[in-house]
C-alpha cells in the first residue's frame, strides 16, 4: 500500500491492527506490497517450557505471524531466573533447537548465554551456531555489553559472522531496576570498540527514552536498532530513520506483534525504506553467515 492512499490517522490504523488481527487472512509480504521481499521479525521469544501452556502459546505466535504476513521469526527462549544460571541457558537453547525443528524455515534461533560463564558460554555458542544453525547470540541484563566479560563473546560473534542482540533500555523508572541493563550509549561504545561486529540494540519501543537511544547510536554505524515493543508513541520509526537511516533499522516484535507491525506499516517513510526495515536489512545480516 502506498503511503498516499492511507487516509486514516496512524493511531486509528494501529488500533485497528490490534483489534482486528485475529480476523485477518494469511498475508505474505508479497501480498502486502507488490515485489516485496520476506518479512523477518528480528527479535522475538518462544515460551519457556516450564510455563504451563507453552506449546499452545508457541502455536498462537506462529498463527499471529501468519496473519500479519511475517515470514520468519528470529527467537530465543529465556529462563525466569536472574542472574541466569548455566543450567538455565543450556536448557533454553536445547528447547530453542527443538522449536526450530518443529517450525522449519519459520523459526530461527539465537543462542542465549550468560557471559559470566565464559568458557561454557563460548562452547555453547559454537555448539548452536556452528553445529545447529543458530543465527546469532542473545544477551540479557546479566552484564552490560561494555563490561570486559563480554569481549570474548563479541570477538566470537565477529569470527562466526553473526549478530549480537542485546536487551537494552534507557530507563530510570523501572519498579524493579536492572542495574546491569545496557542502553544505546553502551551499545554505541561497544560498536566503536569492535567496528567489525554486528550489534543489535533491542526494542526501541519497549519503554524508556527512545529519543535518547536514537541519538546515542549516531556514532556507531555497526549498531542496528530493532523497532519492537508495546509503546505506540508516534514518530519513533520516522525519527530513527531520519537520524540513523532506514538501513540501520530492523523490524521486530518482542511479543508485541500487532503494535510492532502497525508501527512500520503506518510509518511516514518511503516504501523502499519500509521494505528495508521489514526484512531487507535483517536478510543482509543473515547472509553474512553464509558468505
Amino acid at each position: 500500500m502506498e503511503r498516499t492512499t492511507l487516509k486514516m490517522p496512524r493511531r486509528v490504523f494501529l488500533g485497528g491492527l490490534g483489534s482486528g488481527a485475529a480476523m485477518m487472512p494469511r498475508a505474505s509480504s508479497a501480498q502486502n506490497t507488490p515485489g516485496a521481499g520476506k518479512v523477518i521479525d528480528a527479535h522475538d521469544h518462544l515460551s519457556n517450557r516450564r510455563q504451563k501452556g507453552w506449546e499452545e502459546a508457541d502455536r498462537r505466535m506462529i498463527e499471529a505471524a501468519d496473519k500479519l504476513g511475517i515470514d520468519q521469526i528470529c527467537c530465543s527462549i529465556l529462563p525466569p531466573e536472574r542472574p541466569t544460571s548455566l543450567e538455565g541457558f543450556r536448557q533454553c537453547n536445547e528447547w530453542m533447537a527443538d522449536a526450530a525443528r518443529r517450525f522449519p524455515g519459520r523459526v530461527l534461533g539465537y543462542c542465549f548465554v550468560n557471559p559470566g560463564y565464559t568458557k561454557e558460554a563460548i562452547e555453547e555458542i559454537r555448539r548452536y551456531v556452528e553445529g545447529r544453525g543458530f543465527i546469532g547470540i542473545k544477551l540479557y541484563n546479566d552484564y552490560r555489553i561494555t563490561e570486559p566479560v563480554l569481549r570474548p563473546i563479541i570477538e566470537l560473534a565477529i569470527e562466526l559472522r553473526v549478530p549480537v542482540l542485546s536487551h537494552a533500555g534507557h530507563t530510570s523508572w523501572l519498579p524493579e531496576p536492572q542495574p546491569r541493563i545496557s542502553d544505546g550509549g553502551h551499545l554505541a561504545e561497544a560498536g566503536r570498540a569492535y567496528p567489525e561486529a554486528t550489534l543489535i540494540c533491542a526494542h526501541i519501543a519497549g519503554g524508556g527514552d527512545w529519543e535518547w537511544t536514537v541519538k546515542a547510536l549516531r556514532s556507531a554505524p555497526n549498531v542496528y536498532l530493532d523497532t519492537s515493543g508495546s509503546v505506540i508513541d508516534e514518530g519513533t520509526v520516522e525519527m530513527a530513520a531520519r537520524v540513523l537511516s532506514a538501513d540501520r533499522l530492523l523490524f521486530a516484535c518482542d511479543m508485541s506483534m500487532t503494535a510492532s507491525m502497525g508501527r512500520i506499516r503506518g510509518a511516514e517513510i518511503s516504501e523502499a525504506d519500509r521494505q528495508k526495515i521489514l526484512g531487507g536489512n535483517m536478510q543482509r545480516i543473515l547472509n553474512r553467515r553464509r558468505a
